[in-house]
């Protein structure tokens, strides 16, 4: 089992330069750092949350400087586990969760802290960027701009109810086991496992 350290919009090659860090957290980094070829690893999950965060400065498209972002922080515990520092927030993000796939060669995914969204009567997801009237999905068009891109959204219906330590995706609320079906689709890789509650057996395995 190899874990990457930070996330693919940190690796120093594929990120969003200048705000990444010195080595490759993404799945080349795997041969790049241990020696070992990727034609010996047949499973390459991607580890997205419901929603998404930031630490530090750096382009966020889709963070929320609203009551929602206060909320996806605080119910989502989203500060430093050794600094405290509080982490930015926002809606999921198409276009980079299809960045980070791509770069990485995703085969399945794995969406954490579902329960974070148990109290919304709508949540967003971004499903593409704008500038200069030009739309798109791809986040490689935009890389560079991304501070000034307006993100599209389509918002989907909450569950507004618990989901906590719910372990099989039947037994899951209609509208959650919606969204996942939506990320799903948009992604088009399949999500495998979800996340549930902060235990490790909080999990559903699809």
């Amino acid at each position: 089992l190899i874990e990457g350290a930070q996330g693919t919009l940190l690796d120093i090659d594929h990120g969003t330069y200048p705000f990444v860090t010195s080595s490759n957290p993404s799945s080349g980094g795997i041969t790049t750092g241990l020696g070992l070829p990727l034609n010996k690893i047949d499973r390459l999950i991607g580890i997205f949350k419901a929603y998404i965060t930031r630490v530090g400065n750096g382009p966020f498209p889709t963070e929320l400087f609203d009551l929602d972002g206060e909320k996806l922080q605080n119910i989502g515990k989203e500060f430093g586990a050794t600094t405290g520092r509080p982490r930015r927030c926002g809606w999921f993000d198409t276009p980079l969760a299809n960045y980070s796939i791509m770069i990485n060669g995703f085969n399945e995914i794995t969406i954490t802290k579902l329960d974070i969204l148990d109290g919304f009567e709508e949540i967003k997801v971004c499903t593409e960027y704008e500038l200069n009237g030009i739309r798109t999905k791809n986040l490689s068009t935009f890389i560079n701009q991304l501070d000034d891109v307006t993100p599209i959204y389509t918002t989907v219906p909450g569950w507004n109810c618990s989901t906590v330590g719910i372990s099989s995706f039947d037994e899951l609320p209609k509208e959650a086991k919606d969204y996942i079906c939506y990320l799903e689709k948009i992604l088009s890789v399949p999500i495998r496992h979800i996340s549930t509650g902060p235990k490790r057996n909080d999990i559903i395995v699809r």
